[in-house]
């Protein structure tokens, strides 16, 4: 489906048309039509199908064409780095009309605050916004939502699963009960739907693509030892073959640690975590997106937070807890129809996580054979026993050299 069969604002298409946008995507041809017919609408669509813009598109029609326009619309993202993504995408498709929009966020100056109430007093056409930080300025009485007329759940899964649940039901009841609210998830659990039940009214339902990888993503995985994973990953980047690599790790300790030993090997990299500032944390995406920095190193935050297209690499350090984030995590490489490599390692006590990925993805991962001089490495293995044995007793550590795999 072209785009212009959807009549959008001359302007706007304009925009898009400057952005490189063709033939629209499964999501956006589905929900586009639902959008501007003003229904309610939850939709279960992976990033990287082209959720944003299936409902920017439509909404910024609509907006263009509204009398009141007084923060007309809310979006509501679980992090700063997606609230950012999506501004930037707005302000991309708005560039030949005159809609405004705000990225609202924790994790900045007072300056930078001050200036979200201005903007939120005055009133701007787009609201982006992470739930605990809007809060705050609803419960201030700085912001006014009562000419508000589209409500907008990106990621609302995540969001769920990082606790907001409890702010966007205290947001929602700022807002006018006559809006247009858009819930848009990557998993359909019972949770999202009873939430859609209270929020949504008579809701049309898309559902695209639900945790299937890209076609273009070359899968793989090594079974390995945690004491292997580092010498594994500086043979995978000794030949400079990937330009552009993401490395998901489950915790920021590890991030950290990683970090540290790429930068002992020489290997130009950087950590991106919580422990932060918000200018850091932008420096870093900016350099990875202008590929001014190979290598970056991050948690599943990352995973749903930055969208850069040209990323050869995913590496999945840990395998992680919820099968879908794996496929969000491989989703950053082979992108826009592009190919790209994702690779999992495996230790002993993630197989069987590992096991129910392959059962959601239908599909086994091949397992691949380690570099000679990463299985010949002599591991140290704690001896394991029931706790009623190894009570008063202390561990007992020895060397073993494991078979290579084949």
């Amino acid at each position: 489906m072209n785009f212009n069969d959807f009549n959008f604002n001359p302007d706007l298409y304009e925009g898009l048309m400057a952005m490189g946008y063709k033939s629209a995507t499964p999501i956006q041809e589905q929900a586009i039509p639902v959008i501007l017919d003003n229904h309610d609408l939850i939709a279960c669509a992976q990033t990287g199908t082209g959720k944003t813009a299936s409902y920017l598109l439509p909404v910024m029609d609509k907006i263009m064409r509204a009398k009141d326009r007084h923060n007309n619309t809310l979006i509501l993202a679980p992090t700063r780095e997606l609230a950012q993504q999506i501004d930037l995408q707005v302000e991309a498709l708005a560039y030949f009309t005159n809609i405004s929009s705000l990225a609202v966020y924790g994790g900045g100056d007072g300056i930078a605050y001050e200036q979200q109430k201005r903007s939120m007093r005055d009133g701007v056409d787009v609201i982006i916004a992470t739930p605990g930080r809007l809060m705050a300025h609803l419960s201030s009485g700085v912001l006014k939502l009562e000419h508000l007329q589209h409500l907008i759940l990106d990621e609302a899964d995540r969001m769920l699963d990082m606790g907001f649940y409890d702010d966007i039901i205290r947001i929602i009841s700022y807002l006018p009960k006559k809006r247009q609210t858009l819930l848009f998830s990557a998993t359909m659990a019972p949770k999202i739907r009873a939430m859609a039940g209270k929020i949504l009214n008579e809701p049309q339902q898309i559902t695209i693509s639900i945790a299937k990888p890209a076609e273009g993503i070359n899968q793989q995985a090594y079974i390995i030892h945690d004491q292997q994973k580092q010498a594994l990953l500086t043979d995978i980047f000794k030949d400079g073959t990937y330009k552009s690599a993401i490395i998901f790790a489950s915790t920021k300790e590890k991030v950290k640690a990683l970090y540290k030993t790429f930068k002992g090997l020489g290997i130009k990299a950087d950590a991106f975590h919580s422990d932060l500032g918000q200018k850091e944390r932008e420096d870093i995406l900016l350099a990875f997106k202008n590929k001014r920095l190979p290598i970056i190193i991050g948690t599943d935050v990352l995973s749903r937070g930055i969208d850069v297209e040209g990323v050869d690499l995913v590496i999945n350090y840990d395998v992680p807890g919820d099968p879908a984030d794996y496929v969000h995590r491989i989703g950053r490489t082979a992108r826009a129809s592009t190919k790209g490599t994702a690779i999992t390692l495996i230790n002993g006590r993630d197989k069987r996580k590992f096991d129910n990925i392959e059962k959601l993805i239908e599909k086994e991962v091949p397992k691949m054979a380690l570099p000679e001089h990463v299985a010949a490495m002599e591991i140290s293995h704690v001896e394991e026993k029931r706790p009623h044995q190894n009570k008063g007793k202390k561990k007992v550590w020895h060397k073993k050299k494991p078979k290579p795999t084949s």
